[in-house]
């Protein structure tokens, strides 16, 4: 079964949390999520920011100044600096372009630090949440198996969340000696996508996101406190 489109780890993630919430508003589009929280425009400055001064040199607004020690000590990592890179694979996981015909999956590194002399790479994703609590490292593996293929000289990623907000960094590190091993639970994941397509069973995961973060009104698991909005 091939999918009827590429995948990534958001979207990936959006069906593992709820496949009916997943289908009625990415496949059906019955419902539409909210484009932009006040979250989201702020890490959306954030990325922008962060680009801009690591890539240009462009200095930090006064409002992300308290950043600057973080991304100093990243702007001097030895390597090829990559900003906002955008990365394919096909289904036979070869690397492509993000928006070609073939590509099966995609993602975008915020940061991507390439050291092809020493065979070591680093990817850095921000995330302006107020905490790090639940700090998922999922995207750094996809991330990491991505630069694996799209730069083969690589044996090894360094990886990391930088919480700006929360001033805190959650490290991972992957070897490309395990890339099956890594590979493993995301073809199980894409593999159960891949089946609801086919048979068209987008089963509810009730949670307590249903009443207050979930836009599926007609979900019977879609609450009263959701619907006194």
């Amino acid at each position: 079964m091939t999918l009827p489109g590429p995948w990534s780890y958001s979207s990936l993630k959006k069906f593992k949390t709820c496949p009916k919430q997943f289908a009625e508003v990415k496949v059906f589009r019955n419902f539409k999520e909210p484009e932009f929280t006040e979250a989201t425009l702020y890490g959306k400055e954030f990325h922008t920011a962060a680009e801009k001064y690591i890539r240009d040199g462009i200095p930090l607004p006064e409002a992300f100044a308290y950043v600057r020690p973080h991304l100093d000590t990243l702007r001097n990592i030895e390597g090829e600096k990559f900003c906002e890179i955008e990365m394919g694979l096909t289904k036979d996981l070869a690397p492509c372009g993000f928006r070609d015909p073939g590509v099966w999956v995609r993602g975008v590194a915020d940061l991507l630090i390439v050291n092809r002399k020493k065979g070591v790479a680093r990817v850095v994703d921000y995330k302006a949440g107020r905490s790090a609590k639940y700090a998922d490292t999922a995207q750094l593996e996809l991330m990491a198996l991505m630069v694996f293929k799209h730069f083969p000289e690589i044996t090894k990623v360094k990886a990391g969340l930088l919480f700006v907000v929360a001033n805190h960094f959650k490290p991972a590190e992957y070897v490309a000696a395990e890339e099956k091993t890594y590979w493993r639970q995301w073809m199980q994941d894409v593999g159960r996508l891949e089946q609801a397509h086919r048979t068209g069973v987008w089963n509810p995961n009730p949670s307590g996101l249903c009443r207050r973060h979930c836009v599926v009104e007609t979900c019977p698991h879609w609450g009263p406190e959701t619907r006194g909005r």
